[in-house]
């Protein structure tokens, strides 16, 4: 007699939703990454690279606000991440604050940032 298909509950540990979080990404769909990496980045807040992605899928779905909050901490994290400081002035003209954007554009030119 064939048993039946016992499903164990799922475990996610912070590697895994950082590695659902990327694909989500990948795929398009940052508001459901974001969804994935907010709890993480909560858990771990000096975790860098779920940092940016979540910035990353933040502005990716246009949330601009959440994206300039998470490049903020990102920027006081990593104060020399040219590319941080290079998407926070992104983010800061999107939201038509183009003065402050001046700034981080001329820290992220000095970084080296492309």
């Amino acid at each position: 007699m064939i048993q039946p298909f016992e499903t164990q509950p799922f475990e996610s540990d912070l590697h895994s939703d950082f590695l659902r979080a990327d694909l989500f990404f990948s795929m398009g769909q940052p508001v459901e990454a974001a969804r994935v990496l907010e709890p993480l980045v909560a858990a771990e807040p000096g975790n860098e690279a779920a940092l940016e992605l979540l910035a990353r899928s933040y502005f990716g779905s246009a949330q601009l606000q959440k994206a300039e909050d998470a490049l903020r901490r990102l920027v006081e994290l990593a104060p020399a991440n040219g590319w941080a400081r290079r998407a926070l002035a992104r983010t800061l003209e999107r939201r038509s604050r183009r003065d402050e954007a001046v700034a981080h554009h001329r820290m992220a030119d000095a970084l080296g940032a492309g």
